[in-house]
């Protein structure tokens, strides 16, 4: 939810001191029944660096912030992305542009639910369909609710796309390739880190 000129919108802006948790109130996807996932590619103001945040459920892999959409976050998915860019990353800033839908590449892995059936969300984790944003940051708080579990860190195109095919993530990789950040050339050296 944009104001029109690509800044969120101060509603969304409100700061909750700890995560949502849990798969209850998430949205599906009512055709496909991949679980709907919202999330920001965060951009320095020149746009040469993104955020990556390190995944807690696999040690050593670095992704971007991103989670589930909740049923009462209404139909415009940012608000969904900003929650959880915050939540995870600390990071706020301005909307610029919805990407492409990028859909999960698991294969086999990842269930298909079947419509009209119940499903244990603790025990099972669907196909998702990922709805990103790009998002230039305004400001990288200092305290955030994941902040004892979570690390980021500023990384060039190339580093976040090494980090990505290293977690074994193209459908971020594919996100990544169709945002604004500027595509360097160079290796993945010189991290900074926050």
């Amino acid at each position: 939810m944009s104001d029109g000129t690509g800044s969120v919108n101060p509603n969304l802006r409100v700061k909750c001191a700890e995560s949502r948790v849990g798969r209850e109130n998430q949205r599906y996807n009512p055709e496909t029944s991949a679980r709907i996932v919202a999330g920001c590619i965060c951009m320095n103001d020149t746009k040469d660096k993104v955020i990556m945040i390190l995944s807690t459920s696999h040690k050593n892999r670095w992704v971007f912030p991103k989670g589930g959409v909740e049923l009462d976050e209404g139909d415009d998915f940012v608000v969904s992305a900003v929650r959880e860019t915050w939540e995870e990353a600390g990071c706020e800033g301005k909307i610029l542009n919805k990407l492409p839908v990028a859909l999960d590449s698991r294969g086999k892995k990842a269930p298909v639910l079947e419509k009209g059936k119940d499903f244990d969300p603790k025990g099972v984790i669907p196909k998702s369909e990922f709805h990103f944003y790009e998002m230039v940051v305004d400001q990288l708080s200092s305290k955030w609710p994941e902040l004892d579990k979570r690390q980021r860190r500023w990384c060039t195109y190339s580093e976040a796309k090494h980090e990505l095919l290293k977690a074994k993530r193209p459908e971020l990789v594919e996100a990544l390739d169709s945002s604004c950040v500027i595509k360097d050339a160079e290796g993945i050296a010189g991290v900074d880190e926050y």
